[in-house]
């Protein structure tokens, strides 16, 4: 794999974050103040202009850009390069008094006020010109400084709007999709269900509150809608930097699993894909190591929109955020081992909200590396210059990606059809944390695992997981055939297959498509199981490497899973089932001798149905029996620790972190300690919260 360098002008991983010197504009001795701190922590990048309309437009048609370059000058000076953000997150008062229709229409039908932020109508011409006007000014600026090494378009987009514009443009889009064809429409929706049929484009409205919500395919096509929308918005800001500046990379910060757009569209327009991560650490109803391992989902979901290339974690805060529900600092020592998380997961920055905490206002308590304090003897400062001196030496891993050989499946449509669909039980879908539970069992056997899309090309992988693919989408039951032929693993779980991407059920046995045939079952039921409901799986002796000599069931003879929530009544009598191996059977209820489990072989690779949500065990199990079978060589993790790697042209960097308190140990390291600067050959001892970067080869 080729080194994919973002940033040359920096030496090392970049190190950052946003700096809003227009709030202190009548304090040259703070602004002063900044840049010797900055120097001494490390800060060799900020982010400037995330929310300046105002200070740069102060009335319509008044523009003021002296006070950015000065500051842009400075920091240049000073080596510390600029990330220069469009301030188009937040609008000011004037625009909104004279163009009302930039503000949203919430789904009550309700106009908003000025106010907050992230609220404007990206239909809106009146917005979108005031957008161009504004760019072409501060391009003019400040585009052309060499300071400047990334543009950063708005921030976290996000949110609806009903207003009659986003309506009308709603109405064209679907008639745009289904061909100006209504009669196609009704029959992809099911309009003839409650006499909903539509007679003309023009009829149909978003899912208002108090509206039409009963019609899934409806409410699936307002959220592409949304995120299409957003996008058609955001390429309009990037086609004015591109076409002034076309040589400096374009992003814009996501947000974790945002639940209201499908990233991977917009990710598609952007040269670097980045992310604000702010994880509930130190809460009391999970691990540390639960957390952090979320949080690794989070990086490889991200990471995986652009795999030939390294991301970005955009933001994040080096002490406490200020709207969680609980607000807790960042433990002394977490700071590090989260931030060389990231690094480990394929990010070549790490950047903060914010530089220094603002007096006032709804931030004003959000964490920052400087405090009201204003000193550099804090314990936070002390943390940020220590990892500013670890990021600077690790030149060599700059550039480098992850290579993940195992992939988990995590759609947007098909969550939002799942959380949408009248079926299951409403508290237990629970689709997020099912994806992330089979990422975290691949990290718990030290395998990078991508987080991808259904439509992914999985060629390069050796191991799929597709747990809950309720919605298949037109192709993928062809993908994944062909990929099982080629010689791939690939396992997915219960709900897989049961509708097409306009939400309709398959005929003919779940999982449709082609997949009955690829498995070698039929789910003819699923069960609903309340939380006092207990079954279990039977993994019979002799099942193969699912059951290990330590976990075997004495009444029994043989390895049982836990079942819990869901549970499939299987068939092998109606699809092909040859060269279908049963591996565990349900032990109780009335399917109880029923297969539960079960790995058909297919050309040259395998494909394994579990039917049932079983304990994290026995995915494990299942999920080393397939890397066995694919020939990738994996190790269980000692508790509490992750193993990640990078590379490029032969070149291989593993990263180990501790996630606990404890000291632990772990064999078969080898390779040179970069921050330590030894040679281990061995084993490799961590104490609490310690990373550990190998170079390999």
């Amino acid at each position: 794999m080729n080194r994919n360098i973002l940033f040359p002008q920096i030496k090392g991983i970049m190190h950052g974050g946003d700096y809003n010197p227009e709030q202190w504009l009548d304090r040259p001795d703070i602004l002063a103040e900044d840049i010797r701190l900055m120097k001494k922590a490390g800060i060799n990048s900020a982010t400037l202009g995330v929310f300046s309309w105002s200070a740069y437009e102060p009335v319509e048609g008044e523009f003021h850009f002296d006070w950015l370059v000065k500051i842009i000058d400075e920091l240049y000076s000073n080596g510390i390069y600029t990330v220069m953000a469009t301030p188009s997150g937040a609008r000011p008062a004037w625009l909104d008094e004279k163009y009302p229709e930039a503000m949203r229409v919430d789904k009550r039908g309700l106009r908003a006020h000025h106010g907050v932020r992230h609220n404007h109508c990206m239909s809106s011409p009146a917005y979108r010109e005031k957008v161009s006007v504004i760019l072409n000014r501060l391009i003019e600026a400040v585009g052309s400084h060499p300071g400047i090494i990334m543009w950063h378009i708005s921030n976290e987009f996000g949110g609806e709007c009903y207003c009659p514009l986003c309506v009308k443009r709603f109405q064209n889009y679907l008639a745009d999709k289904f061909d100006h064809d209504i009669d196609k429409l009704n029959k992809s929706w099911w309009t003839a269900f409650w006499s909903h049929n539509y007679n003309d484009f023009s009829q149909i409205e978003p899912p208002f509150e108090g509206g039409e919500y009963s019609i899934m395919g409806l409410n699936l096509e307002w959220k592409r809608f949304t995120t299409w929308n957003m996008t058609d918005y955001m390429k309009h800001e990037i086609s004015i930097i591109k076409k002034a500046t076309p040589d400096i990379p374009v992003t814009t910060n996501f947000m974790q699993m945002y639940y209201g757009l499908d990233y991977r569209v917009l990710a598609k327009e952007l040269d670097v894909v980045c992310w604000d991560s702010y994880p509930r650490l130190h809460n009391d109803y999970e691990t540390l190591a639960d957390t952090m391992e979320l949080t690794a989902f989070d990086n490889a979901l991200l990471r995986s929109m652009k795999k030939d290339k390294p991301f970005m974690l955009m933001e994040s805060a080096p002490g406490l955020v200020n709207w969680h529900q609980f607000n807790k600092l960042k433990r002394p020592g977490i700071h590090k081992l989260f931030s060389l998380q990231a690094v480990a997961c394929g990010s070549d920055t790490v950047q903060y909200f914010q530089w220094r905490k603002g007096r006032g206002s709804y931030e004003q308590y959000h964490g920052a590396v400087l405090d009201h304090l204003g000193r550099d003897d804090t314990r936070i400062f002390k943390e940020v210059e220590e990892l500013g001196e670890i990021l600077s030496q690790l030149d060599e891993v700059q550039g480098s990606v992850v290579n993940s050989k195992a992939a988990v499946i995590f759609d947007w449509d098909n969550w939002w059809a799942i959380d949408d669909m009248m079926g299951l039980g409403q508290s237990t879908k629970k689709y997020v944390e099912t994806c992330v539970e089979a990422y975290r069992e691949l990290l718990h056997l030290g395998i990078d695992t991508d987080v991808i899309s259904s439509t992914d090309d999985l060629s390069g992988y050796s191991l799929v997981v597709a747990p809950m693919l309720y919605m298949l989408q037109p192709g993928v039951g062809k993908s994944f055939t062909e990929f099982v032929k080629n010689g791939g693993q690939l396992a997915a779980t219960y709900l897989t297959g049961y509708v097409d991407d306009n939400t309709l059920c398959f005929l003919n046995g779940f999982p449709g498509d082609v997949l009955k045939e690829l498995f070698g079952i039929v789910s003819e039921e699923i069960d609903t199981l309340y939380p006092s409901d207990r079954n279990k799986v039977i993994f019979a002796a002799g099942s193969g490497s699912v059951s290990d000599d330590d976990t075997r069931d004495e009444d029994h003879g043989s390895f049982c899973a836990e079942v819990r929530d869901y549970a499939e009544v299987l068939r092998t009598d109606i699809a092909d089932s040859c060269g279908l191996k049963v591996l565990g059977t349900y032990e109780s209820d009335y399917y109880a001798g029923t297969p539960a489990v079960a790995v058909k072989n297919y050309g040259k690779g395998n494909a394994c149905y579990i039917g049932a949500r079983t304990d994290s065990d026995a995915l494990r199990k299942i999920f080393g029996m397939l890397l066995d079978k694919a020939g990738v060589l994996h190790r269980k993790m000692p508790k509490n620790t992750e193993y990640h790697s990078r590379e490029y042209n032969g070149r291989k960097f593993g990263f180990f972190l501790n996630n606990s308190e404890e000291t632990v140990t772990i064999s078969g390291v080898r390779g040179y300690d970069i921050l330590n600067k030894f040679t281990i050959d061995g084993s490799l001892t961590l104490g609490k919260y310690g990373v550990a970067i190998i170079d390999e080869q």
